[in-house]
């Protein structure tokens, strides 16, 4: 016997050891070196998501815990079972002892009655658990990108942010609840198997060890392969967010690609990222399918390992048959390992997109000691102010400053990137100063609280956005909660009431995605109804006319001028026209300030203001506009 395993050993065990030592293992020492680095980053990246993702489960703990008894009672109990089968064919079958059989087979129903109790249990609340935690991360993913500046957006896609709220929290929620119970599990059966054949079958202990020397071989081709799966899931996770941000962007302007007659345009951009998503997944499935096959392979010498080895050990017939048994377990364990080791790559994958979102900084942020700011008068002044959009960009304005006080309305004019609309969006803090200081009642305003700063200011753009909703709906964004007589006062003082009672449901007419049900005008009245309603101290006007006809231009500026009133108004100019009345008027350049005054003074100086104040008089005489 002894020298029949010796021939065995050097005949069979030797080769197989040197082929996978020196086969297509062997590669260049640079290469190997690579690849080593590379995996141990993986193994490492990976480590350190599943540590970040762990906290996570903390207002779960108590499902997670019973979730993993159940998976451990259920384990258990299907370990029994080649067990029990052996005992029958070893003991009582040759003993025709029925009644034994019998209670065996009782018992055997009675595992099978835990078993299915556990699934249900770890079915139904494990899936409640991961979704669960999907909306935890959700809540806090859109929190966080509520609190993001504005130039994180002027740099990110929507829909690449959508892509990442939708398709990647759904690969963690799967992961949550899938991944720690399929892999406590597999771990419970290796080791309960190990456990088992080694304390029943201490005879066969070369079979056993033989069985398990193959486990860390396993281990290493699916560490290889998880990682070149988790890097080919990474990119394909973002290619499918470039393809949901072109579509975002198409489809927001369809109106514009078909009035250019540019769908031709549209389809070949869409075709292009369209088919290196298809060559990302290709590579996916290959990698998917040698991980596969590579499984198979190993399944399938477990299997000749038996029936060789158990060949020449002698085993009886019920020893064959309950290692048969195990082999099948532990076999399908491994084909669990395989198929949810796809979905343990997409689930990390999926957090670290989570994890690369949550962990931008939101630079704007309540500095410590920042207070409410109440009772606002109104002035509001700029002191020495230095800004740009980023470090590698010129400074828009540079050491400029100006003030305007309580109640009185202050023009700014000048070319187009001059900075007009920058002034604008450092009053409410929608960005940082690099240098001086933006006042409101002598307060910097990094002094003061985000929320109750932009509470006390009020906000009308030329590009109005409306939600999707119904015209009552939008009106009460400015004051969330107004009852339905404030919403139809703040429509009258915006001139809006009219032509909201004669649409098809009043107040409940829907406007559409963006308002495009409603004119430039009727949004524009919509979205100062709005500000009425919010009824702030301070109101910047950024070209809120510029973009309409003549007849609504007139309708809109007599809503605005009503809502300046005795409120501290600052406007962001088009039309020269629309600010004649201003308390002061500032010409800005790439200089700075170059002028000051009314609307007379600067007339009379004869300066820059007087040559753009004729030209808009003499483009207006052309246009046949009222200038």
């Amino acid at each position: 016997m002894e020298r029949r395993l010796a021939r065995f050993e050097k005949r069979v065990f030797n080769p197989l050891t040197e082929a996978f030592k020196y086969g297509k293992m062997q590669m260049s020492f640079g290469r190997k070196n690579m690849e080593a680095k590379t995996k141990k980053t993986n193994v490492h990246g990976t480590w350190e998501s599943i540590k970040k993702f762990a906290p996570y489960f903390r207002n779960y703990k108590r499902v997670l815990i019973f979730d993993l008894a159940c998976a451990f009672f259920a384990t258990a109990a299907d370990l029994a079972f080649p067990r029990f089968v052996g005992i029958i064919t070893g003991t009582y079958l040759p003993q025709h002892d029925f009644t034994s059989i019998v209670y065996i087979a009782l018992l055997i129903i009675l595992f099978k009655a835990v078993t299915v109790a556990a699934n249900y249990y770890i079915t139904k609340y494990g899936h409640i658990m991961g979704a669960n935690i999907e909306k935890d991360l959700r809540s806090k993913l859109f929190r966080h990108l509520e609190s993001m500046p504005h130039k994180y957006f002027d740099n990110v896609k929507v829909g690449t942010l959508m892509s990442r709220i939708t398709t990647d929290l759904f690969d963690i929620t799967e992961f949550a609840h899938h991944c720690p119970e399929e892999f406590f599990i597999a771990g419970v059966k290796i080791i309960g198997l190990l456990v088992i054949l080694l304390v029943f079958h201490i005879q066969y202990w070369l079979l056993t060890l033989c069985l398990f020397a193959m486990l860390p071989v396993m281990v290493v081709f699916a560490v290889k392969y998880n990682g070149k799966m988790r890097r080919v899931h990474k990119s394909n996770r973002r290619q499918m967010a470039e393809i949901n941000a072109q579509c975002e962007d198409t489809l927001s302007g369809i109106r514009v690609v078909k009035s250019f007659t540019n769908e031709a345009l549209e389809e070949q951009k869409f075709a292009v990222n369209n088919e290196r998503f298809l060559e990302i997944k290709k590579k996916n499935y290959h990698y998917m399918a040698v991980f596969s096959c590579g499984m198979n392979f190993f399944g399938a010498v477990i299997y000749m390992t038996i029936i060789i080895l158990g060949g020449y050990l002698e085993l009886d017939a019920a020893a064959f048959v309950e290692y048969l048994l195990y082999a099948n377990t532990l076999l399908a364990t491994i084909r669990m390992i395989a198929e949810y080791a796809e979905q343990f790559q997409r689930g990390v994958t999926a957090f670290e997109r989570f994890e690369e979102v949550v962990g931008e900084p939101a630079d704007l942020y309540d500095l410590p000691g920042a207070k409410d700011i109440v009772s606002v008068e109104g002035k509001v002044e700029f002191d020495g102010v230095f800004f740009r959009y980023s470090d590698e960009t010129d400074w828009v304005l540079k050491n400029l400053s100006f003030y305007v006080d309580k109640g009185e309305t202050l023009a700014i004019v000048g070319p187009s990137g001059s900075g007009k609309t920058t002034i604008a969006n450092l009053i409410p803090r929608f960005y940082d100063v690099q240098k001086g200081s933006v006042k409101i009642d002598g307060k910097d305003i990094r002094e003061l609280t985000l929320h109750s700063l932009r509470g006390s200011i009020g906000v009308v753009q030329q590009d109005v956005f409306l939600f999707w909703g119904t015209v009552a709906d939008n009106i009460a964004y400015g004051k969330p909660g107004a009852t339905r007589e404030e919403v139809e006062q703040a429509a009258k003082l915006a001139g809006a009431h009219e032509f909201i009672k004669a649409l098809p449901h009043g107040y409940e007419s829907y406007v559409g995605e963006r308002g495009v049900k409603l004119s430039g005008g009727q949004k524009q009245r919509i979205s100062i109804a709005r500000v009425f309603l919010k009824n702030p101290p301070v109101l910047i006007l950024d070209e809120a006319t510029s973009n309409l006809d003549n007849e609504s231009e007139v309708v809109v500026q007599r809503s605005l001028d009503a809502l300046s009133r005795g409120r501290t108004s600052i406007v962001i100019a088009h039309r020269l026209s629309t600010i004649r009345n201003a308390t002061k008027i500032i010409v800005l350049t790439e200089k700075g300030v170059v002028e000051s005054g009314t609307h007379a003074q600067l007339i009379a100086n004869n300066g820059l203001y007087k040559k753009m104040y004729d030209l808009s008089i003499s483009t207006a005489s052309l246009t046949g506009t009222d200038e």
